[in-house]
């Protein structure tokens, strides 16, 4: 910035430089003294106002104009940033796992995956200033260290205080003098004097005052004797600064990581009926009534004897340890009084309907067993032959729940006028507070709902409900439980099934032993791998949770939900599906990613729903969880296959009868599909190349279940931070990573991507981000700015030509962090800064100082052109298949220069001979930022 008066800064001008010293004469005229006033008054002097703001140093122009490289003396350090001040720090990522979380596939990644394990896996990269310490800001880690150091400081005793303290030490001896008796003392102010010198000390000697010393002697003395007793940290006398009277705040962001809500604690101790006959298997899971939607996957737990599980040894040759947990963390980021702890139980599959299985729990006793002997060993002996023949299979049996506001509230424990459980309250220790940051659901009743700190209870479950067959939808399931908080229960009036479940419910510790990640790795501290594990229960929840991906998660979960074979001919009533997840078509091509329940395998490669006896049109309640592999292609898709499953034994009979097929691509147009599917099914086996397709295509050929028609209802969802499962964040992702692999053509849609096109596409894309949900912005915050920041430094190349991207990407970005300010303004800190961002600035933001890799020369001809950087002038000719518009196109470099040069370095260098002025050398700093 130059000192020219027409450079000068505009508010500048407005300023009436009235000198210090006409303001002092005019101040001494008008209240001086009378006599100064007689002889200035017939003088003429003009009024200059008291109140004039003295102009400030203009601090850029008087570095301008004092460079410090010019002007050297002991105040320059103060005119510019030490050279040492700032440092780049790479700070270890904290893994929560024994094992990293990484996919198994580690060769040829897809991009997506590949970007996201960059994000996932590099380390912080932090900027430190060293000398941020010296500043008036106000940390608590500096208040806390000044109080540490003053500790350790010796107390000061200063002469003010010391003359302080030895005047009332001379009050205290007059005051003692006059008690004394006037008989004791002479008579006469002589003698009071006597009496003083009598009890007063004689003040110590002083050596050597009378002899010659030198100066410098004298000197080194003093020097010598300041430098005793001193205290090495003299400012740390200073009282610490206090937070409502802080100069300067400047608070250091949370270290970016993986939301958890409130965490509570679930055992399952024992489950015990009337009578033992058979092996039960129990799934929990938590649903929220009010938003009507199940906010945890399932866990399965398994709590019988060895004696009932030897019945299934045949079907589980290998039991996990994985599948042998007893006991589950929940996460519960919305507390509210409206949540569930459902609780289902099931069975082998056995001839006959669920009533029929149920009613032996219903009205025999063990205690019994001299009555009913004869049936008791009947029903043991048909368990054992279903055990042994269909093992494999389930059938649904009971449930309850339990109503955790209860469990909670500040009364204390469950109400013990409910039927339905008993409550022991044990005097263990409540765990250690914690806050957990979320937004709260604020409505009646929230307040009493606090899952940190209630006491830990022991319940014991005694009833349970009968599974209907007609009734086992979640939907059904909201009603259910709707009904079970008023007081004239329709539930409780029905005859129960009696058992005994005990449980045991208390916060979570905020480090659990023994505890197994949603991917079954084994989080710290984790002493012995051989002991029985505590699962952590991944959370689905009710609504939006604003917190970026830090970890990578490539989950998929399958509901199928209803099935109408009501049309279909043929002997078809036990309706069984089986799902797979194939790479391939041929049946050798499942993939082992099915996670096991409980007491199997840890991996499946199938898994069958629960079979309702004779029922054409079965319902499903069945959760399927499965991993998805890393490196995704059009070839991938699950596989649903239906089959009738022959209770009885005939001859010539099969136990599994194939009665339908379908299936689901899992990969179209580079997206994961998802969603809620509603699927023809085929009576035939598909044809070759089918899973590039969907079932809603009419293949020539194939026969259909009632002319084709969508029979078959299911649901996939993704907990995925690979795929974001947004239409208009998968399009962009999907184009820049075409750009990066320049995989042209593409398909995208009904698109084909070209050279041609690549460039409007990208750009509509970036417009079209503003329809995307703010939580799955947020979710991929990270990858997004990313992306979008390297589209503005390093532009790409399409066929040798420079695409200049930067306004499209800057406007992406712009709307996007306005979003997150407006939308989140509890997430803001007290300078108005949005922590989200703040926290990605700190720790993740890098730079790109690596260009992207360009195009291979053979793909296209016009690559022989000579390549364009980020800086340099848009070219005089331009292909028209580019469309792009000249008159909105805004570039990135100097529109003055006529010649493109070689590399960015010989620009520079050209810029710096052809201008000279200030704003050149600012132009030359920023490009050199940017380089760096």
């Amino acid at each position: 910035m130059t000192s020219t008066a027409s450079e000068r800064r505009a508010f500048a001008h407005k300023i009436n430089r009235t000198v210090a010293a006409e303001v002092r004469k005019q101040v001494s005229r008008e209240y001086g003294s009378p006599q100064l006033s007689k002889k200035r008054g017939g003088s003429h002097h003009p009024q200059l106002p008291l109140t004039e703001v003295v102009e400030p140093v203009d601090f850029e122009e008087y570095l301008s104009s004092h460079a410090p490289g010019v002007e050297s003396g002991p105040l320059r350090q103060l005119m510019e940033f030490p050279q040492d001040d700032l440092e780049l720090l790479h700070l270890d990522k904290e893994c929560t796992t024994l094992e990293p979380p990484l996919p198994e596939e580690e060769d040829s990644l897809d991009p997506r995956v590949r970007d996201a394990l960059a994000v996932y896996t590099d380390d912080w990269l932090i900027i430190q200033r060293k000398y941020q310490r010296y500043s008036t800001t106000y940390t608590p880690h500096n208040s806390e260290r000044q109080r540490e150091r003053q500790r350790g400081l010796v107390k000061q005793t200063f002469e003010l205080d010391a003359v302080a303290a030895a005047e009332r030490q001379d009050d205290q001896d007059d005051a003692k003098r006059r008690s004394v008796s006037l008989d004791e003392t002479p008579r006469g102010s002589w003698a009071s004097s006597i009496f003083d010198l009598k009890n007063s000390s004689p003040d110590a000697l002083l050596p050597s005052v009378l002899e010659r010393t030198a100066a410098e002697d004298m000197d080194r003395r003093n020097t010598e004797a300041r430098l005793q007793e001193r205290h090495t940290d003299l400012l740390g006398l200073y009282p610490p600064p206090d937070e409502d009277e802080a100069v300067e705040r400047c608070s250091v962001p949370e270290v970016p990581k993986e939301h958890c809500g409130q965490r509570i604690m679930v055992k399952c101790l024992s489950l015990k009926f009337e009578i033992e006959i058979e092996p039960i298997f129990g799934t929990l899971a938590l649903y929220d009534v009010k938003e009507k939607k199940k906010i945890s996957e399932n866990f399965y737990f398994d709590l019988n004897s060895d004696q009932m599980k030897g019945l299934l040894k045949p079907h589980t040759p290998h039991i996990a340890i994985s599948t042998l947990a007893r006991s589950a963390i929940f996460s519960i980021t919305y507390p509210s009084p409206d949540i569930f702890l459902v609780i289902k139980l099931e069975k082998v599959l056995q001839q006959g309907d669920i009533g029929e299985c149920c009613e032996p729990y219903m009205v025999m006793k063990e205690s019994d067993s001299s009555k009913h002997k004869e049936k008791l060993e009947k029903l043991r002996q048909q368990a054992e032959q279903s055990c042994s023949r269909l093992g494999r299979f389930r059938m649904p049996f009971a449930w309850t729940a339990i109503h955790l506001l209860n469990i909670v509230s500040s009364v204390g424990g469950l109400d013990r006028s409910d039927p339905d459980s008993d409550s022991e309250r044990k005097g263990h220790g409540t765990w250690n507070e914690r806050k957990k940051k979320g937004i709260e659901r604020m409505s009646v009743g929230d307040d009493m709902c606090n899952f940190a700190t209630f006491r830990p209870a022991t319940l014991t479950v005694t009833n349970f409900f009968k599974q209907e067959g007609d009734r086992l939808s979640d939907e059904d399931l909201y009603k259910f439980l709707a009904d079970m908080r008023r007081p004239s229960s329709v539930l409780r009036r029905l005859r129960p099934v009696t058992a005994q479940l005990k449980i045991d419910i208390s916060p979570a510790p905020d480090s659990p032993h023994y505890c197994l990640s949603p991917e079954l790795l084994h989080v710290k501290p984790y002493p012995d791998l051989r002991v029985r594990p505590t699962k952590d229960v991944l959370e689905f929840p009710a609504q939006y949770v604003y917190t970026p991906h830090t970890t990578y998660r490539n989950l998929l979960y399958v509901y199928p939900q209803s099935l109408n074979f009501s049309s279909r001919q043929g002997s078809v009533r036990n309706i069984g599906v089986k799902v797979q997840f194939m790479a391939g078509e041929d049946p050798s091509q499942a993939l082992p990613v099915i996670f096991g329940k409980s007491s199997c395998g840890e991996f499946m490669k199938e898994a069958y729903t629960p079979i309702i006896y004779h029922n054409k049109s079965p319902e499903f309640y069945e959760e399927m969880k499965m991993k998805i592999p890393a490196n995704l292609t059009d070839n991938h898709h699950l596989l649903f296959t239906f089959y009738h499953i022959s209770c009885q034994t005939k001859q010539n009979t099969p136990l599994e009868t194939p009665v339908g097929y379908t299936w689901i691509p899992l990969m179209q147009h580079g997206r994961l599909r998802a969603g809620s599917f509603s699927l023809p099914v085929s009576v035939e086996k598909p044809p070759p190349s089918y899973s590039v397709l969907t079932p809603d295509v009419q293949l020539p050929g194939m026969k259909w279940v009632d002319n084709h028609k969508g029979v078959f209802t299911v649901e996939v969802t993704a907990a995925s931070s690979v795929h974001t499962q947004d239409p208009h964040l998968d399009k962009f992702f999907t184009l820049v990573y075409v750009l990066e692999e320049y995989s042209f053509p593409f398909r995208l849609k009904d698109v084909i991507i070209t050279e041609a096109n690549m460039e409007g596409e990208l750009k509509a894309s970036m417009a079209a981000l503003r329809g995307a949900l703010l939580d799955t912005c947020i979710r991929f915050l990270h990858q997004l700015l990313n992306k979008l920041i390297q589209l503005i430094v390093f532009p790409p190349v399409i066929a040798g030509q420079i695409v200049n991207l930067g306004r499209a990407a800057f406007e992406a970005m712009s709307l996007l962090v306005n979003q997150i300010h407006k939308n989140l303004e509890g997430n803001l800190d007290q300078h108005g800064r949005s922590n989200l961002l703040a926290s990605y600035i700190h720790y993740c933001f890098r730079l790109p100082t690596a260009e992207p890799a360009l195009p291979p020369s053979a793909s296209s001809q016009s690559f022989d052109m000579p390549v364009q950087y980020a800086t340099l002038s848009r070219a005089t000719a331009r292909p028209s298949s580019l469309h792009l518009a000249r008159s909105k196109s805004i570039s990135n470099s100097n529109p003055d220069l006529a010649t493109t040069p070689v590399s960015p370095d010989e620009e520079v260098q050209r810029i710096i001979g052809s201008k000279r002025n200030g704003s050149t050398k600012r132009w030359n700093f920023s490009f050199r930022f940017f380089r760096f």
